[in-house]
């Protein structure tokens, strides 16, 4: 039997074999030591809970989950229909104790109630404290802070809702909307960072969010119409990932009151550009965008070359990696 230096007796083929098991196993240690290096550097994930606004028509409200290295930690906005879709994706809520509200329209915080229902009828430990941030009032629309209050305190429509599961604190924070009010860094925990910054959406008071995590960043444009731009551009300069709301086509196609409420497609594209977005995520659908998809798409792609995709519910965006 023929033998050669890999080793007194070897046979040739089964040296071979050795050989190229040393050599995947050198491959596969430095894929992991990539897949390890990432999850250092921290992942995000962006699941899509409801991608449709205050008309029904088979989306959900507005509201998503921003997941950190696959565990679910942040709510931004709750809509009609989130409940239904975190129990449909199965969503594990007990670590979500952070809501980002962009505003107070209906589409947009009606199912927080069931959230905090759910969060807390599933919590593993006895107590919960939730920091829930959104605008100040005005208007006709309450603060933040007297929003919940209203809903959750002595008193309030859902007074009893801390009666059952386990015990809440529900602590409200309320965000400047003066346009020229400076971007404000509202959480700083565990690597990961909140920083909001006012918008306009006609009258009724709203903030938009960046969310940080290692490399990686996630924009929440929520409502807004184009007067809010510049501060929309600064925030999410170079983020992996800005979700904006996408409800009107460009002027003439809708309602002409609805341009003083939200951005046509073809300065959301411009914003995109402006602010170097590695990635564009359009949500908050409206029946006549999702009839012109294409035309919308085409508007945007006018100024803006990156990726950009229509949001649906129950899409889940891994960020990580962009």
């Amino acid at each position: 039997m023929r033998t050669d230096n890999r080793g007194a007796g070897t046979p040739a083929c089964c040296g071979d074999t050795l050989v190229a098991a040393n050599s995947l196993l050198t491959r596969l240690l430095a894929v992991l030591a990539i897949l390890a290096g990432a999850a250092q550097a921290g992942s995000l994930e962006l699941v899509v809970l409801g991608s449709g606004g205050p008309r029904p028509f088979g989306r959900a409200g507005s509201s998503y989950i921003v997941e950190v290295n696959g565990t679910p930690r942040i709510l931004v906005d709750a809509g009609p229909g989130a409940f239904v879709r975190i129990g449909e994706m199965k969503i594990d809520l007990d670590h979500v104790d952070t809501v980002l509200l962009t505003h107070l329209h209906i589409d947009h915080s009606g199912d927080l109630p069931g959230f905090f229902k759910a969060r807390t009828l599933t919590a593993q430990a006895p107590s919960i404290r939730f920091n829930v941030f959104g605008p100040v009032g005005g208007g006709a629309f309450p603060s933040t802070s007297r929003f919940l209050q209203l809903l959750f305190e002595k008193g309030g429509a859902w007074e009893y809702q801390k009666t059952f599961g386990a015990e809440e604190e529900i602590r409200g924070v309320d965000l400047p909307v003066d346009l020229e009010s400076p971007e404000r860094r509202i959480l700083d925990a565990d690597g990961l960072r909140v920083t909001a910054v006012a918008t306009h959406h006609g009258d009724c008071p709203s903030v938009a969010y960046r969310v940080d995590y290692g490399s990686q960043s996630i924009v929440f444009s929520g409502d807004m119409d184009a007067t809010a731009l510049p501060n929309l551009v600064h925030l999410a300069k170079g983020c992996s990932l800005l979700v904006f709301h996408c409800a009107v086509l460009d002027p003439p196609g809708s309602p002409a009151q609805l341009y003083a409420l939200h951005t046509p497609p073809r300065r959301i594209g411009e914003a995109a550009r402006d602010a170097a977005v590695h990635r564009l995520v359009l949500s908050h659908i409206a029946p006549d965008v999702e009839g012109a998809s294409r035309s919308v798409l085409q508007s945007i792609r006018a100024s803006y070359k990156g990726p950009v995709q229509f949001a649906h519910d129950r899409i889940r965006v891994v960020v990580s990696g962009l």
